[in-house]
C-alpha cells in the first residue's frame, strides 16, 4: 500500500465516521418528536429504543461473519447508505409500524456501520504504526455535534422529520459513497513465529478478548448516564434551570471531541497504558465531582472532567484488541463492538432504578466505580510482546502523513 494510498483511506474513513456521528446525533436528539409523529407511548416508547441496540448487536454480529467473506470496506460501503435512508424511512413514516420497520433497519445497519469502521481504523493503524484511533472517533464526536445543531435548528423552526432529515441525508449520502471509492486496508501482519492468537488467521478466545468486553461496555454505561440523566440531574438535584440543563451534554461531547483531537498524541508522547489509566482516573473524579457538587456550577465541573476522561477508553480498547489479535481483528473488533450496546442498554436504565429506589447521587457512584474497574485491566492496553520483535507496532512507512 502507497503512502497515498494510506493517506486517503485515513481520510475518508475520517469521512465515514464524521457521517456516522452527524446520522446518530439526528436520531436520538429528536426522539420527543419521532414519538410525537407516531403516536408512540410512555410505555411502549422503551421498546423501541431497547430494539434498537439489540439490533445494532445483531448487526455487528453478521458484520464480523460478512467479513470472512468480503472486506471490511465493502460492508461499510453498503452498511452507511443504508443507515442514512433507514434514517429519511423514519421522518417520512406515519404510523407505528413504519417506525418499526425504519428503526429495526436503522439498528442493524448502524451495528454493521459501527464494527466495520471500527475493523478498517484498527488495520490502518496497524499499518501507520502509531496511534491514529482516537482521531478517527473524534471524526464521531465533531459529526455528532453537528447532527445535534441541526436537530436543534429544526426543533426551533418547528420543521417536520422529513424536512429535518432529508436535506442532510441529500448532502451526506452521495458524500459517503464518494468517499468509499478511498476505503482501505492496512493488510495484515506477518505470522508470528510462535503462532498462537496472535498469528495470522488465529482464533479470538472469548478469556483473552473479556477484559476489553468489560472495559467497553463500563465505557458506554458511564456515556449513557451523562447522555441520558445530566440534564434531569442538573436541574432536579442541583437546583439548575432549564436552560442550564440542556448545557452539560453540550459540554461533554465538545470536550469528547477535544479529548480524542489530541489523544493521539498523548498516546504517541506517554503511551496507551498511561492514557487510560489517566482518562479512567479522570473520569471516576467527574463523576464523583457530579455526585457530591452543592450547585449547578460544581456540576458543570464533573461533567467537563467525565467528557476529557471518557473520551480516550472506546477507541484505545479498540486498538488494544486489534493488537492482541492482528491476524484476526476483525473478528476481534466485531464481537467487542456488541459490548458497546450492552453498555448502553444496561447504563440508563440502572442509574434509572437506583435514583428512583435510593437517590441520583448515589447513583453517580456507580458508574464512577465501574469506570475504575478499568484500572485493573490497563496493562492489557499495552504493546502485545513478541509481536513484531521488541512488542511495538512495526511502521508501515517512516513518512506517512
Amino acid at each position: 500500500m502507497t503512502d497515498a494510498g494510506l493517506r486517503h483511506g485515513r481520510a475518508s474513513l475520517g469521512l465515514g465516521f464524521g457521517v456516522q456521528g452527524v446520522a446518530f446525533a439526528l436520531l436520538v436528539t429528536r426522539i420527543p418528536a419521532i414519538q410525537d409523529q407516531y403516536g408512540i407511548t410512555d410505555g411502549l416508547l422503551p421498546v423501541f429504543l431497547a430494539a434498537v441496540p439489540v439490533l445494532a448487536g445483531a448487526g455487528s454480529v453478521a458484520a464480523g461473519k460478512a467479513v470472512a467473506r468480503v472486506r471490511p470496506g465493502v460492508v461499510l460501503r453498503w452498511a452507511q447508505p443504508l443507515v442514512l435512508l433507514a434514517l429519511v424511512g423514519v421522518g417520512a413514516g406515519r404510523e407505528v409500524w413504519h417506525a418499526a420497520v425504519a428503526l429495526g433497519v436503522f439498528g442493524l445497519a448502524v451495528g454493521a456501520l459501527d464494527a466495520s469502521m471500527n475493523m478498517l481504523g484498527v488495520s490502518l493503524q496497524r499499518a501507520y504504526g502509531r496511534s491514529i484511533m482516537l482521531g478517527f472517533h473524534a471524526a464521531y464526536s465533531l459529526g455528532g455535534i453537528a447532527g445535534a445543531s441541526l436537530a436543534w435548528a429544526g426543533a426551533r423552526w418547528d420543521l417536520s422529520l422529513l424536512a429535518s432529515y432529508l436535506p442532510v441525508v441529500a448532502v451526506l449520502l452521495p458524500a459517503a459513497l464518494a468517499g468509499s471509492r478511498w476505503y482501505t486496508e492496512g493488510g495484515k501482519p506477518r505470522e508470528t513465529a510462535s503462532g498462537g492468537p496472535e498469528g495470522a488467521g488465529g482464533a479470538v478466545p472469548f478469556r483473552l478478548l473479556l477484559p476489553f468486553c468489560l472495559v467497553m461496555s463500563f465505557a458506554y454505561i458511564g456515556d449513557s448516564t451523562v447522555s441520558n440523566w445530566s440534564a434531569k440531574y442538573l436541574q432536579d438535584v442541583l437546583g439548575g434551570s432549564e436552560q442550564l440543563a440542556t448545557v452539560p451534554y453540550n459540554v461533554y461531547m465538545v470536550t469528547t471531541l477535544l479529548g480524542r483531537a489530541v489523544g493521539d498524541l498523548g498516546v504517541r508522547r506517554f503511551g496507551a497504558v498511561t492514557v487510560v489509566r489517566g482518562g479512567s482516573l479522570l473520569a471516576a473524579g467527574g463523576f464523583a465531582v457530579v455526585a457530591l457538587a452543592p450547585g449547578p456550577g460544581v456540576g458543570m465541573l464533573g461533567f467537563t472532567m467525565l467528557g476529557f476522561g471518557l473520551c480516550v477508553l472506546v477507541p484505545q480498547t479498540f486498538a488494544a484488541a486489534g493488537r492482541m489479535f492482528p491476524g484476526n481483528s476483525d473478528a476481534a473488533v466485531a464481537r467487542l463492538n456488541i459490548f458497546n450496546y450492552v453498555g448502553f442498554l444496561v447504563g440508563s436504565p440502572l442509574v434509572g432504578a437506583l435514583g428512583d429506589a435510593w437517590s441520583y447521587r448515589g447513583a453517580m457512584l456507580v458508574p464512577m466505580g465501574l469506570v475504575l474497574v478499568t484500572l485493573v485491566y490497563a496493562r492489557a492496553f499495552g504493546p502485545a510482546p513478541a509481536r513484531y520483535g521488541g512488542g511495538h507496532e512495526r511502521p508501515h512507512t517512516a513518512d506517512v502523513g
